[in-house]
């Protein structure tokens, strides 16, 4: 629904706004408890600014009257990422404590399980509330990635990579843009990147298990990946090939109209 005022607007910007404030505040309690250096702070603080600028930009394009309890879960959400990224900027110097980066993971992933759910419970879903959850969550697999490539190399950064090769590839072929039909295996498989790079990442297993954790959690995306772009494929050859019978149809009956009207 749209805005009808500006206090409205106001009050959508300024919970953005909150919410850079927020990881802000994080960046500074981590930064006290571990001694985060530069490349954690520049990170983390790049990381609140992009997050504040694009969703700024979002809704005032969406203009919705409220900004949503299950948005402002998901920005919780994207507060704690924003810290665990921090964490990773950072363990390129120096490695983050494992409490804590598996606590600040392990809390984002389970509230991802929530914000659909308050969404539904609410009656606030919106697309861009489903776009702002999923983006979230594909920047965690990607920092996971990188994360874990440090030790099992950088192939594992295939995992976070693979959405966003897929997005690129939309802009080629178009119909990878086409809507998917609903998937349970599509979303736990995608549920599962989360918990399997959790686990691979936190150290706690020797590196042959921690290995075959990445490599499932590779095979089973590329498996859901590739069954999408191959049903996308398909559909649009059906979509062609209607195209085309409807062109050569009235290719043949254009004769006849020529007839008749002469």
């Amino acid at each position: 629904m749209a805005l009808n005022n500006t206090y409205d607007a106001r009050l959508v910007q300024q919970e953005t706004a909150v919410g850079a404030g927020l990881q802000i505040l994080l960046l500074a309690l981590l930064g006290t408890a571990i001694g985060m250096g530069p490349a954690g702070w520049l990170t983390g603080l790049a990381f609140a600014v992009a997050t504040w600028a694009v969703l700024s930009r979002a809704l005032h394009r969406s203009r919705p009257r409220s900004f949503g309890p299950a948005n402002r879960v998901t920005l919780g959400r994207a507060t704690l990422v924003g810290g665990v990224t921090a964490l990773v900027a950072d363990s390129f110097e120096s490695s983050p404590p494992v409490t804590l980066f598996v606590g600040l993971t392990a809390v984002a992933l389970i509230l991802d399980g929530v914000d659909g759910k308050v969404a539904r419970a609410t009656g606030t879903s919106t697309p861009l509330g489903a776009r702002f959850d999923m983006e979230v969550d594909a920047f965690l697999i990607l920092v996971l990635s990188i994360y874990l490539s440090m030790s099992l190399g950088p192939w594992v950064m295939l995992i976070g990579g693979m959405r966003y090769a897929f997005v690129a590839a939309a802009r080629v072929w178009p119909w990878l843009n086409a809507p998917l039909p609903p998937s349970t295996a599509r979303k736990t498989v995608a549920a599962l990147q989360g918990v399997f790079l959790l686990l691979a990442a936190s150290g706690y297993l020797p590196y042959g298990p921690t290995f075959a954790v990445a490599a499932t959690a590779l095979a089973l995306l590329t498996w859901s990946f590739g069954r999408d772009v191959l049903w996308l494929h398909r559909t649009s050859r059906v979509q062609d090939g209607e195209v085309e019978e409807m062109l050569e149809l009235a290719a043949e009956r254009e004769p006849e109209r020529e007839t008749v009207s002469s």
